[in-house]
């Protein structure tokens, strides 16, 4: 695929895909007249960067742990130094903090919307139908 069809698919500017093809990141292949083609892989490789740039690790850190999210798994460790290991260690202990923020944060919206389906939804808003978008059957984010 091109890459403005990349872009498209991932949310993506073309030019933060070429940011991540020099670092490394992603790779395309040249067609005849010029232009980049990429293989459908990176569509999930392109989500997983946005995903853990947006968790906070610097591109020289993903670009490192990235065979570990492909299938099948090809990882080497030349460079594994003890100071990447423990920025690793930081960085992964950072990210459990946050998610344990978010699932609080989570449990705290769920409780109110519990509180408010159970009063009624006061003047109609939050009755749980599913013209309230508050339904509590279905939805992004259920348990």
């Amino acid at each position: 695929m091109r890459i403005g069809e990349l872009s498209r698919r991932t949310g993506t500017s073309r030019r933060l895909l070429r940011y991540y093809e020099e670092q490394g990141l992603i790779a395309a292949d040249r067609a005849p007249n010029g232009y980049r083609e990429y293989d459908e892989r990176f569509v999930d490789r392109v989500l997983q960067i946005r995903g853990l740039l947006g968790a906070g690790l610097p591109t020289r850190i993903i670009r490192q742990i990235l065979p570990c999210l492909d299938k099948p798994r090809t990882i080497y460790f030349p460079d594994a130094t003890p100071e990447m290991l423990a920025t690793l260690r930081r960085e992964r202990d950072r990210m459990t903090e946050r998610i344990g923020f978010l699932t609080r944060n989570r449990d705290a919206i769920d409780a109110y919307l519990d509180a408010v389906l159970a009063y009624g939804g006061g003047d109609g808003a939050g009755d749980g139908s599913p013209a309230d978008g508050l339904s509590r059957e279905a939805g992004p984010g259920r348990r």
